[in-house]
């Protein structure tokens, strides 16, 4: 059983981002994190949990993804995810992430279980201070899947602000 607990962050929404995961399993800990220079919230809070699962080296793991976004968890829970992919996501945000992770989603066995952000869960905790570091680097790369979007003239995030953004 593998237990992977993600986070995401963004200095504006859109703005710089960062992601941060942490992966247990039995005495085996590991920390990832990164960012971009202009994305949004939601973005890393999905990748967060897309790199997480692509981390992981055996097919058909057992996998527990603890996440405080609502947004990730109830995609999947509530099966919103699923009818997306039967329409090709038209309309919905953010298709390139999750096209990718419904590729690494189906080899494995994953749940997810939605946990209150910044309420003193340690992992979860951990995982924000990695993502905030991440997204405060120096020199980050663009998220080419948010830039691609704003240049369709779309709007890429239901909570992102309207705003003229460089593309770096």
């Amino acid at each position: 059983m593998i237990n992977i607990y993600t986070d995401g962050a963004a200095r504006g929404n859109p703005g710089p981002g960062g992601w941060g995961a942490i992966l247990k399993s039995g005495r085996h800990y590991k920390e990832l994190s990164g960012g971009f220079s202009c994305t949004t919230n939601n973005r890393m809070e999905l990748l967060a949990v897309i790199v997480a699962l692509e981390t992981i080296k055996k097919a058909n793991a057992e996998v527990t993804v603890h996440s405080d976004s609502s947004y990730v968890c109830d995609a999947i829970n509530k099966g919103w995810l699923f009818q997306w992919e039967k329409k090709d996501f038209a309309k919905k945000k953010n298709p390139d992430l999750w096209k990718r992770f419904l590729i690494i989603f189906r080899k494995h066995k994953v749940k997810f279980v939605w946990i209150k952000g910044h309420n003193g869960h340690t992992e979860n905790e951990r995982c924000d201070k990695l993502a905030v570091e991440a997204s405060m680097m120096l020199n980050l790369p663009p998220d080419n899947g948010y830039i691609t979007v704003i240049n369709e003239g779309n709007s890429p995030d239901s909570s992102a602000t309207e705003q003229t953004l460089p593309l770096l």
